[in-house]
């Protein structure tokens, strides 16, 4: 379950807060880092599994005051449908020659068997084969 811990650490430079923001990026479980407050002494970490009690400890050893202010749960954020978006066919007045590639022929479980090739019509056709 995700977790916020909020720990007060004693920073008065902004070398201490870039300090403090590289230990606890690096914790295990931690998916992001904020300072916040009114003096900018709190780290918000945010996480799966975060350990405040180890995070507090390595940010004692290296920046000397820390306490761990609160720890949340945070609730799960709500599935959202995830719908496939719908392919968007252009067509164009001139015959497609299908596509071969080289490793459809001795892959063919890792390559859909469709192409979704989009082709954009030219008002002004030319009979330039490079363009």
């Amino acid at each position: 379950m995700k977790q916020k811990v909020v720990m007060k650490v004693q920073m008065t430079c902004e070398k201490c807060r870039n300090k403090a923001m590289k230990i606890a990026a690096v914790a295990q479980g931690v998916t992001s880092v904020a300072i916040e407050g009114a003096d900018k002494s709190l780290v918000v970490v945010i996480g799966d599994g975060v350990d405040p009690v180890s995070l507090t400890r390595s940010l004692r050893k290296k920046l000397g005051s820390a306490t761990i202010q609160s720890v949340q749960e945070l609730k799960a954020e709500s599935a959202e449908k995830k719908t496939d978006p719908t392919p968007t066919y252009y067509y164009s007045q001139y015959p497609q020659y299908p596509l071969y590639h080289a490793n459809t022929v001795a892959y063919p479980e890792q390559y859909p068997l469709y192409h979704a090739d989009a082709v954009v019509s030219d008002q002004y056709p030319s009979n330039c084969a490079i363009m």
